[in-house]
């Protein structure tokens, strides 16, 4: 594989580091110091303040032109193409910039209403997604349909120029907070039944605080809350809100979820500063631990496997660039994502010794406690963007063809 870059592709990296390197420290010395570590999230302590962290500097980002830069042009972007877009992710990794306010809705709903919307909804909802000025959030999963998306029942039953919406839908992240949603909905009461359950299921822009809407945050295992219960009780949803037409809700979730696993490959890097920031921690608190054979044995596998990562990211890339599906790359990559995040929290603890349990909010909480916050939360891994029984599953039938008993 030739990992060489274009002249275009080093041109857009320079271009970009040069840009944070000039606006990301005046941006940490005006915002209290520091990158987007998990001790920062949006649901933890200070939740108020720390949003507002993130709107301000995806409003620093929008400046330059540099928010959303897989958006068109004529829509603030920069028509960034795939290897631009993991550029991206991997200078944003190296610089530990802080998270944007709008993940959701720059990385996966944006780029769905600039291919699915009406000229009206673009005019809508472009704008105010990419400024920061309104928080969205994405409806997929439900309670009886969580590794099996294309089960979804919850109803939008058609009532003149609106949609009733009726069920549940679980683990959507920051709904409370949300001023828009994007929801996955059963417009077709009997696909199921009929075995069509990918079909019948549209795409519905929903606003939040809309009457029958109820969001309840789920408290986590870290304390925090950044996930919801949302339950629609009647709630009624203008038809002129669904993104595509009635019934094509499956090919604009599926649009979607491949533009989320774009930035995979900045993950791996990701993953390379957190081990290098564990040693670090280390070498300043513990040090003897760094002495210790079955320690180094596990610092020398998370490197190797992180370098194995970012091999097998580049090729899926490369597949993508040829105009291939990224099979079965893309599952191993999410499989390695959640290995390593959790072997890596689980050694960030124990390399620590007794500095490793001291938890944020105390005075001797190495590195504001990350390293004990990461312990429960990387246990998530197992199940965002896709289970790891589910991705085995589909290895297993798909790639390696395993007998069926």
């Amino acid at each position: 594989m030739d990992f060489a870059s274009t002249p275009e592709d080093e041109a857009f990296r320079a271009e970009l580091r040069g840009w944070i390197d000039e606006h990301l420290p005046p941006f940490l010395e005006a915002h209290g110091g520091g990158s987007a570590s998990d001790s920062e999230r949006p649901q933890s302590p200070g939740i108020v303040g720390r949003f507002e962290r993130g709107r301000a500097w995806q409003k620093v980002l929008h400046s330059g032109r540099w928010a959303a830069i897989n958006w068109p042009v004529e829509w603030g972007g920069r028509d960034a193409t795939v290897m631009q877009s993991v550029i991206y992710s991997e200078e944003m990794a190296r610089a530990r910039t802080p998270g944007l306010f709008n993940p959701n809705g720059i990385w996966q709903i944006g780029p769905m209403i600039i291919r699915w919307g009406t000229d009206e909804q673009k005019q809508r909802w472009l704008p105010s997604i990419l400024d920061a000025e309104e928080h969205w959030c994405q409806g997929f999963s439900e309670p009886e349909a969580g590794s099996d998306l294309a089960n979804l029942r919850t109803m939008a039953v058609a009532d003149g120029d609106e949609y009733v919406l009726d069920g549940t839908k679980i683990w959507i992240s920051t709904a409370h907070l949300a001023d828009w949603g994007l929801f996955l909905v059963r417009t077709d009461p009997l696909a199921i039944a009929e075995g069509r359950k990918h079909e019948g299921i549209t795409a519905l822009i929903v606003p939040m605080r809309t009457p029958g809407i109820t969001c309840t945050p789920i408290r986590e295992i870290t304390g925090d809350a950044m996930f919801c219960e949302v339950r629609f009780s009647g709630a009624r949803v203008p038809v002129a809100y669904r993104l595509g037409g009635e019934g094509e809700g499956w090919l604009v979730a599926m649009g979607t979820l491949t533009s989320e696993r774009v930035g995979s490959s900045g993950i791996s890097i990701g993953l390379r500063y957190e081990l290098d920031g564990m040693i670090a921690a280390a070498r300043t608190h513990n040090p003897d631990a760094l002495a210790d054979p079955s320690i180094r044995d596990r610092i020398a596998r998370l490197h190797t496997q992180i370098e194995y990562t970012r091999l097998l990211n580049a090729r899926a890339l490369s597949k993508v660039l040829k105009g291939e599906k990224g099979w079965p790359e893309v599952s191993l990559a999410k499989l390695q994502w959640s290995h390593l995040s959790q072997s890596l929290a689980e050694l960030g603890v124990d390399i620590l010794g007794p500095a490793g349990v001291l938890a944020r909010g105390g005075p001797d909480a190495v590195d504001k406690g990350h390293w004990t916050h990461q312990y429960p939360w990387q246990r998530f891994t197992s199940i965002g963007a896709g289970a790891t029984e589910v991705q085995k599953n589909i290895i297993a039938d798909r790639a390696i063809k395993l007998p069926k008993r």
